[in-house]
């Protein structure tokens, strides 16, 4: 998986953090309301601290009735007092939380859908997926469950160290002295955080490819008996995961300690001093124990707040992740062209185009003029460019140089939504969905159609006698991916889905590889009648099924060879005549090993 370099423009810490308190702010009466619970919370510590010296003093060493009698019932109040406030600003979070989750997933998810095919060929699923899930959650731990322990903790300090100050000044400054070498853990731990935090969620996305992999590749993986080498892959990628997350736990459980013993020397330090002689007299016992439960009740805070960085280092390291994914550049859509349906004519102009990873020339000065209502077929060894021609007009891809002109007008000039409604496309990888076979066949259609076209469109791809078959018929769930259904099933599902779709321009790119000998006489008949006024563009290795093409046009290398119809081409034995009789002197040995 690339990832954006690090360069000079590279976001800070700091930046990113404010983005994400951005969205945390969309909700700032929540968010009011949320901290000032933490705030009031926090100050209820202190408000304990303040407790024990009326209740020595006044309620124990001078036994006066009325403190003791006040004294329950102020326990009671700071209790009631900070379980409203603990309980405004745990719900309030949590309500950001979970909005700031789904708003940013949206954001990804919907800018997943606007990416350049060029980014997925870069991109592996199980890391982009990893991003839209955990790095989500990190991102919102930092956001918003860090912020209570932030508000809340440094709310209790300011307050318990504001009494102890009221208290004693000398002994406080005495207990501050520590701070600098506090802070100093806190920035090393932090910078650690975040390295480690970047570690951690590229060793996660590795854990989801390389599973994902396996899965999809299950019977590979069978057949192959791979299955000890998916497991050592898989390892590796766990364990390097377990060291990562170590490394960070390490850092975390050696931090927290190395404060809290800082705050114990403070605290020895304190006593020592209350204990001296001539410093006794200046405080009395209630102020004495008051003070040292104040230090005591800062021990927690501190150490979450140590423990804090880790969950906002780790975020900001999420955060980097996902708006990589939000700022990336959408397709190019800046077209105003949208004609409610095209006549079909195509031209490719000294067309030139390469892969950006690959580097090399896929396609070299490819001029093709395609009539309105041509079927057109494109042939060649693999790799000779055959895809990735036809991938240039719904502009999956663009071309590096030359110029793509549908009906004569650039293909930029059109508006993307209206450029993909004139194209029908059924590729050699059928995707379904996990929806019924109605949905399916209909997928994309806005309304709804109508039960009887999607049945007419089921009956024409030869589909309806299997369909009905099912249990619930068209209302059948086929599972992910159409995984209940055979190969030949659901190639025809998506010849359904292109035959109802009624573009006038159709793509197939070995649409019928998948039927057996009889589907595939039902649908040649069906197609046949489909491209009917259609421009068609048809890719096909068996040489048969492209016979009564108007043109064959035959690529070799990124390059046009030669073009004509079947007959003209095998007239003049060139590259498609050789083609075609490699494929027809195996045919009858394949026949006889069958």
């Amino acid at each position: 998986m690339t990832t954006a370099p690090k360069t000079a423009e590279t976001p800070s810490s700091l930046q990113i953090y404010r983005r994400l308190l951005g969205y945390v702010l969309v909700h700032w009466r929540i968010a009011m309301i949320a901290v000032a619970g933490m705030i009031v919370t926090g100050g209820s510590e202190a408000g304990f601290a303040w407790l024990v010296k009326p209740m020595l003093d006044s309620g124990f060493v001078e036994r006066d009735p009325a403190v003791l009698r006040l004294i329950p019932l102020g326990v009671l109040g700071i209790f009631l007092i900070r379980g409203l406030s603990s309980f405004a600003a745990q719900y309030g979070t949590a309500w950001i939380s979970r909005r700031v989750i789904a708003q940013l997933r949206a954001e990804v998810f919907d800018r997943l859908l606007t990416l350049p095919r060029r980014y997925f060929d870069d991109a592996s699923s199980g890391m982009l997926l990893s991003r839209l899930t955990y790095n989500v959650e990190q991102v919102a731990q930092a956001g918003t469950n860090a912020m209570v322990i932030i508000i809340r903790d440094s709310a209790t300090v300011i307050f318990l160290l504001g009494y102890m100050a009221w208290l004693s000044w000398q002994l406080t400054l005495t207990f501050m002295l520590l701070g600098p070498v506090v802070i100093g853990v806190v920035l090393y731990v932090s910078k650690r955080f975040r390295r480690l935090s970047h570690k951690i969620q590229h060793s996660v996305g590795s854990i989801a490819y390389v599973a994902e992999e396996a899965i999809e590749g299950s019977d590979e993986v069978r057949i192959f008996g791979a299955q000890d080498q998916e497991r050592a892959r898989f390892d590796e990628a766990n364990q390097r995961n377990t060291r990562q997350f170590m490394k960070f736990a390490g850092t975390q459980a050696l931090s927290t300690p190395v404060v809290q013993f800082c705050a114990a020397l403070a605290l020895s330090i304190v006593v020592w001093l209350a204990t001296l002689e001539g410093s006794v007299t200046t405080v009395s016992v209630g102020t004495f124990v008051s003070f040292i439960t104040a230090m005591m009740l800062l021990l927690q805070p501190l150490k979450r707040l140590t423990k804090v960085h880790a969950e906002i280092q780790r975020g900001i390291a999420a955060g980097e992740s996902i708006f990589e994914i939000i700022d990336e550049n959408p397709e190019h859509d800046q077209g105003s062209h949208a004609p409610t349906r095209v006549e079909g004519r195509i031209r490719f102009e000294g067309v030139n185009f390469a892969y950006e990873s690959a580097g090399e020339r896929v396609l070299h000065g490819i001029d093709l003029d395609i009539r309105a209502g041509e079927t057109v077929a494109l042939v060649g060894r693999s790799g000779s460019g055959k895809t990735t021609l036809v991938n240039l007009l719904p502009r999956f891809y663009e071309p590096s140089n030359g110029a793509i002109r549908l009906d004569d007008v650039p293909l930029a000039d059109y508006r993307l939504s209206a450029l993909r409604r004139q194209l029908a496309l059924v590729g050699q990888q059928v995707v379904l969905f996990n929806a019924s076979i109605a949905e399916n066949i209909a997928y994309g259609q806005d309304p709804m159609p109508s039960r009887d076209a999607i049945v007419a469109a089921a009956e024409a791809a030869n589909a309806r006698a299997f369909i009905e078959a099912l249990p619930n018929g068209f209302d059948t769930a086929i599972g992910e991916n159409g995984v209940l259904l055979s190969g030949g099933q659901r190639q025809r599902l998506a010849i359904a889905r292109a035959l109802l779709k009624d573009a006038p321009i159709l793509i197939l790119d070995e649409a019928t590889s998948a039927l057996d000998s009889e589907s595939e006489q039902h649908i040649q008949s069906a197609l046949a009648h489909l491209i009917e006024g259609r421009t068609t563009l048809v890719i096909a290795h068996r040489l048969s099924t492209i016979e009564r093409a108007d043109r064959i046009v035959v690529l070799d290398g990124g390059r046009i060879v030669e073009q004509g119809s079947h007959a003209e081409l095998l007239g003049r034995k060139g590259a498609y005549a050789a083609l075609h009789r490699l494929q027809f002197r195996q045919r009858p040995e394949r026949a006889h090993g069958d």
